[in-house]
C-alpha cells in the first residue's frame, strides 16, 4: 500500500517530564509512537551541547506498521545546524518501503538553496530571510512568540497558533499537528488524519 502523504513531517506509557539539562550538556528527549493504541515506533530528539556559536539538533524516527494489508516502514532522520541562532544547514534522510528520499536547506551567505525530494513531494526554492526556528526546536521548549516553524521535510513552513494553555497547532496545506506541553516540556504530539491519529508521547 502506498504511504499516506499526511504521515510525513520532518517520527505508549503516560508522558513524563524530561530531566532539566545541566549547562553545556547534550539534551535528549525520547518518545514512543502509537496508532490505535498499538506501539509502532520510537522518536528521539537531541540537542547537542553548544560548540562556540554552533548548536546542532537531530530528530530520528523509526516506524513500522503492519495492519492486515497496510504495511509501512519509515526511518527518518533530521539534522539541523544553527550558528548564532540562524539555521546554516538542514538535512533530511528518509528510508522507507517506498524508497529513499532526501531534503536539504543550505545557507549560501545571502540566501538558502532549498531542495526537497520526498515521497509525492518535490520542491525547489530560494529563501533570502534567515531561518531561526524549525520543527526540531519545538522539542526543547514552547514556541512562544513564534508564528511559524521551518518544516525540514517539506522545505517550507508550518504556521503556528496557540489555542489553549500550553497547546499549539502546526498547520500546512490542510495538515495539522498538535503539540502539547507541560511545564515547558513537549509531552505529546498528535498527528491528525482522517483515518487514525499518530500519537507521540514523551517517555518518563
Amino acid at each position: 500500500m502506498k504511504l499516506p502523504a499526511w504521515l510525513w513531517l520532518s517520527a505508549l506509557p503516560l508522558p513524563g517530564l524530561a530531566k532539566v539539562a545541566q549547562p553545556g550538556a547534550t539534551e535528549v528527549r525520547r518518545y514512543c509512537i502509537e496508532v490505535a493504541g498499538i506501539r509502532v515506533g520510537t522518536m528521539t530528539a537531541t540537542r547537542q551541547a553548544p560548540v562556540g556559536p554552533d548548536v546542532t539538533y537531530a530528530l530520528v524516527s523509526d516506524v513500522k506498521v503492519n495492519f492486515l494489508f497496510y504495511h509501512l516502514k519509515i526511518y527518518y532522520q533530521v539534522t539541523n545546524r544553527f550558528r548564532n541562532g540562524q539555521l546554516l544547514l538542514s538535512t533530511v534522510e528518509a528510508h522507507t518501503n517506498q524508497g529513499d528520499f532526501a531534503s536539504k536547506a543550505e545557507w549560501k551567505g545571502d540566501h538558502y538553496d532549498i531542495v526537497a525530494d520526498q515521497y509525492k513531494h518535490h520542491y525547489r526554492a530560494t529563501e533570502t530571510q534567515p531561518i531561526r526556528y524549525a520543527v526540531t526546536n519545538m522539542f526543547f521548549g514552547e514556541p512562544t512568540g513564534q508564528a511559524r516553524a521551518f518544516a525540514e521535510y517539506f522545505g517550507d513552513y508550518f504556521a503556528l497558533s496557540h489555542s489553549t494553555a500550553s497547546t499549539y497547532h502546526a498547520t500546512r496545506d490542510g495538515r495539522e499537528d498538535e503539540y502539547q506541553y507541560t511545564n515547558g516540556q513537549l509531552v505529546t504530539i498528535i498527528k491528525k488524519n482522517p483515518l487514525k491519529n499518530f500519537i507521540i508521547r514523551l517517555l518518563p
